[in-house]
């Protein structure tokens, strides 16, 4: 244990006396750790305002919606969940406690006393709110009057009320929703941005209303959420909607579904996945940047045992055996590396504070205490590793040429 501590004493004393030479040795490790934690930050941060998005939706739900390939897309067709579909889901399909739908209205234009924007407008029902956390920090939200009278009642998001440079306390305001006046009854609490979408920029109306504005010559495209019956199965029910959805669609046997029956699990899942392939990424960047920065100790290192040659002379002559000099320059520079880590690691998690401020879509940063040990860990390796071929050339000097060596 002295030894070890002694090794660490002078390993630290070695890069104090060579502190420039020691930083530029370890920058690329400094960098290597900063660029991958800054990225695992983000991502887990970006992760958990996903989850948590689908976390209130439950085990118990089904998302259906429409859905093609790109390729398809492509070539003009057009796929849609209509509300006759969810009709006949709600009449063919047993095992279902609830079924809403929710009407994205894209690219609606607001007005208000001159000021005006365009935003996504949502119609949808109460359960709406309880399932995905779209509560009002004032007022209320949609009601279930709201929808069967088709009200023309609104919840504005903060960014709205920003854009159309509302009062402080809107509620009772009139807005205007491309041709419809709005009595604002609600304001949405701060949601923040998501995959680069303001989730503040946006308007809820009543399903009802949005339906009767949306006319009769086209069927609207939904999605519908589907919460099932206590002791439904979950895939039988699934294989009953998708059997209704391909008979409304009219698709051949043998056709692709242009829709998706899925679950909020099945969501996180693919998601989850994405990010881990981005993660797997990140980490072959960080092994590039570890590589550079361990040949940078490796050759620095050589270098110190070229300098330091009498010295090694002294210390064998004094009794220090080869294991001893070995430990010490290993010593030294895991060290470095070490330290590399470290000032890596802080650096990483500064970056993605700053790149959070500036760009808020990622939901927040977070550095879990697996990528930090494994960050230190790969450094300490990294130095170990090119650490060893310094270490053994200074072990293995003659003490007598080393005291003669100028």
């Amino acid at each position: 244990m002295l030894m070890l501590l002694e090794s660490l004493r002078s390993a630290l004393a070695s890069i104090r006396a060579h502190a420039m030479r020691s930083a530029l040795t370890a920058l690329g490790i400094v960098i290597g750790v900063a660029a991958v934690v800054t990225v695992v930050a983000l991502l887990q941060g970006f992760s958990q305002a996903i989850n948590q998005q689908f976390s209130g939706l439950g085990s118990n739900t089904l998302i259906v919606q429409h859905y093609l390939p790109l390729q398809e897309q492509l070539t003009g067709k057009v796929a849609r969940v209509t509300p006759d579909d969810m009709e006949a889901i709600a009449a063919q399909v047993p095992g279902i406690a609830s079924i809403s739908p929710l009407m994205p209205m894209n690219g609606s234009q607001l007005s208000f006393q001159g000021h005006t924007t365009v935003t996504t407008v949502l119609g949808g029902t109460p359960s709406f709110a309880d399932s995905f956390g779209y509560w009002p920090s004032r007022g209320r939200f949609i009601t279930r009057a709201d929808n069967l009278s088709h009200r023309p009642v609104a919840v504005i998001g903060d960014t709205v009320l920003e854009k159309l440079h509302l009062p402080d306390n809107p509620l009772g305001r009139y807005i205007q929703i491309g041709r419809t006046w709005f009595r604002i009854v609600g304001e949405q609490h701060k949601l923040g941005s998501l995959m680069g979408q303001d989730r503040d920029n946006q308007v809820i109306i009543p399903y009802g209303t949005a339906l009767q504005l949306s006319g009769t010559q086209n069927q609207p495209s939904i999605v519908i959420q589907i919460k099932l019956a206590k002791g439904a199965s979950l895939e039988a029910v699934r294989g009953r909607i998708t059997t209704v959805l391909r008979r409304q669609h009219r698709l051949e046997p043998g056709a692709k579904d242009d829709f998706k029956v899925g679950t909020a699990a099945q969501l996180m899942a693919s998601f989850n996945a994405v990010l881990s392939n981005i993660t797997l990424v990140a980490g072959a960047i960080v092994g590039i940047s570890l590589l550079v920065g361990g040949i940078g100790i490796m050759n620095i290192m050589l270098v110190s045992v070229t300098e330091r040659t009498r010295e090694i002379g002294i210390l064998k002559s004094l009794g220090a055996t080869r294991r001893d000099i070995l430990l010490q320059f290993l010593i030294e520079a895991a060290t470095l590396a070490l330290l590399g880590g470290a000032i890596g690691l802080a650096l990483g998690y500064v970056l993605g504070l700053l790149v959070l401020h500036f760009v808020p879509a990622f939901g927040g940063a977070s550095v879990p205490a697996w990528a930090a040990l494994l960050a230190i860990g790969f450094s300490c390796a990294t130095g170990i590793l090119f650490g060893i071929a310094p270490a053994a050339r200074a072990a293995g000097l003659d003490p007598i040429r080393a005291l003669s060596y100028e």
